[in-house]
């Protein structure tokens, strides 16, 4: 049976995959296994709940209050919030977890939860094993007045948007003019207070979420219309977040994406001129494109590849102590403010590095060349045989021969959809295309369902 947690979470469609049955007992799983493992301080132990604006975020939170309630333990309700607001005010608010009921980039329909131990880190691999395996197993409930109780607090997320503008010192974007898409998600009031509160010229676009909209053809995952308004409007840049802004892809002048992997690069500049970049090394996954790694050397920056997911690249930052890394999504973690991604912050801290040197983000991004790259998302097959399959990796390893030094491939499951992902990198984008197609192809071929 497949592993219930994902890369980032527990996700699938909602009342489908997840249901609030599915909640509530995992909620109680948690509960029970974080207090064994000694995560929770003392019998009374304090959750901070969170969601994104997803109309099925409204009866899964419902549900995940009940089961940590019904297990003893208090509960905070934060309502709508970003997810990186949750993990510090977990460790703001002294809680020993956090959740956060989200899908992130994903279409409404599906939605998703994800724990946060103290301090707001993600549980490691063996905790959420141990849920797995704990769910559905009888259990002794407590009564009276150990049961949890539950309050609101829906103002707390004002301290997370302090924290964000008080990242950057005194105000500092004055005078730049961003165009900031929430995509109705989760951030469409706290983005753009805390880009105010810096002094910038905004002009929101879809910021009106109704718990349908979220994602839907807007955010980071959609960003023509970002595009489009940042040209009509002479903007110096736009943002885009995604559903529950813990990614950020940023737009220069001309319109031009500057994806994650350019964000990297531009932020890992800086924070080495300022000597902030602790082992000059920035943290990376294995999608990032190889022209991050050329102009990272290019500056006397290394770049630690990690397995895809933030998770593993926040392993690899909390065990080195590194203090930037991120995925070619847009998924950056500062550790220096945030320990998971945050959107917002990122946001922040590029058009800050625009006022300080004076130039655009087109020029701020020229520092890194990108190889052409192909993606293609294979649907409808087995994922799981992806990486065993003899035929699809004599099929990887003819492509690699192909290529030598001068690209890659690479072969994954994705740990959020049911897709494999198909990625090549090649000196010119048909060469890339011509051989991600041949790869693909031959998923299909062997592993369809």
């Amino acid at each position: 049976m497949a592993r219930l947690f994902g890369t980032d979470g527990v996700r699938g469609v909602a009342n489908v995959e997840l249901t609030a049955e599915l909640a509530l007992d995992l909620s109680v799983a948690a509960a029970h296994i974080l207090g064994e493992a000694g995560v929770f301080r003392d019998s009374r132990p304090l959750a901070l709940v969170g969601r994104d604006p997803r109309a099925s975020g409204e009866f899964l939170e419902a549900a995940v209050i009940a089961g940590l309630a019904s297990a003893g333990v208090d509960v905070v309700r934060l309502g709508v919030v970003p997810t990186p607001a949750v993990a510090f005010l977990v460790n703001e608010m002294d809680a020993d977890l956090g959740v956060m009921i989200s899908a992130s980039h994903n279409p409404m329909p599906d939605n998703g939860i994800k724990f946060f131990s103290r301090g707001g880190v993600k549980l490691d691999d063996f905790l959420e094993d141990a849920i797995e395996a704990r769910m559905g197993e009888e259990w002794k409930r407590p009564t009276g007045a150990s049961v949890g109780r539950i309050r609101s607090d829906l103002g707390a997320v004002e301290g997370y948007v302090a924290h964000l503008v008080a990242s950057l010192g005194d105000p500092s974007l004055e005078g730049l003019k961003v165009v900031i898409d929430c995509a109705n998600g989760a951030a469409s009031q706290t983005a753009l207070e805390a880009f105010a509160a810096q002094g910038a010229h905004i002009i929101p676009i879809h910021a009106e979420p109704d718990g349908i909209n979220i994602n839907d053809n807007c955010g980071s995952t959609h960003i023509g219309d970002l595009v489009e308004r940042v040209v009509a409007e002479g903007a110096d840049l736009g943002i885009a977040l995604d559903g529950d802004a813990d990614r950020c892809l940023a737009v220069d002048h001309e319109g031009n994406l500057i994806d994650g992997d350019r964000i990297l690069a531009i932020l890992a500049i800086a924070m080495k001129e300022e000597h902030r970049l602790h082992s000059d090394t920035v943290v990376a996954t294995v999608m990032s494109n190889l022209g991050l790694v050329n102009a990272m050397r290019d500056h006397g920056i290394r770049v630690d590849q990690t397995k895809v997911g933030d998770r593993y690249v926040l392993e690899s930052m909390n065990a080195n102590g590194f203090s930037l890394g991120g995925e070619q999504s847009g998924h950056v973690i500062i550790s220096e403010y945030a320990n998971t991604g945050d959107g917002t912050l990122t946001g922040l801290h590029l058009a800050s590095r625009m006022v300080s040197t004076g130039k655009t983000l087109k020029e701020l991004g020229s520092v890194m060349t990108e190889l052409p790259q192909v993606v293609i998302n294979v649907r409808n097959v087995d994922k799981l045989r992806a990486g065993i399959d003899t035929g699809v990796q004599a099929e990887v390893t003819a492509a690699a021969r192909e290529l030598g030094d001068t690209g890659r491939v690479l072969l994954r499951p994705s740990g959020t959809e049911p897709v494999v992902r198909v990625m090549c990198e090649a000196p010119t984008i048909e060469q890339a295309q011509a051989i991600a197609e041949r790869l693909a192809a031959r998923v299909t071929e062997r592993l369809s369902l």
